[in-house]
């Protein structure tokens, strides 16, 4: 199992701040798991971030032992 959380006007999109999926095998990298979740507003891949158990990756990492996906828009500093 692994709980993905939405941030920002991703978590508009999905309509949930967080979510507990269980993934099946050929989920492999944070990529797999966003086309697998097949939410719209995950469709332009080129827009999102992800962190792996609050460690910031990209999205062709390998889920692994993954209990936690975080999926986000870029962050900018101000």
């Amino acid at each position: 199992m692994i709980d993905v959380l939405y941030f920002a006007w991703v978590r508009e999109g999905v309509g949930k701040g967080q979510e507990r999926v269980d993934p099946p095998a050929e989920v492999v990298t944070v990529a797999d798991l966003i086309d697998w979740l097949g939410y719209d507003v995950l469709a332009d891949k080129a827009k999102l971030r992800a962190a792996i158990d609050q460690v910031f990756v990209p999205l062709d990492s390998k889920l692994g032992a993954a209990r936690e996906v975080a999926i986000f828009p870029p962050v900018t500093g101000g």
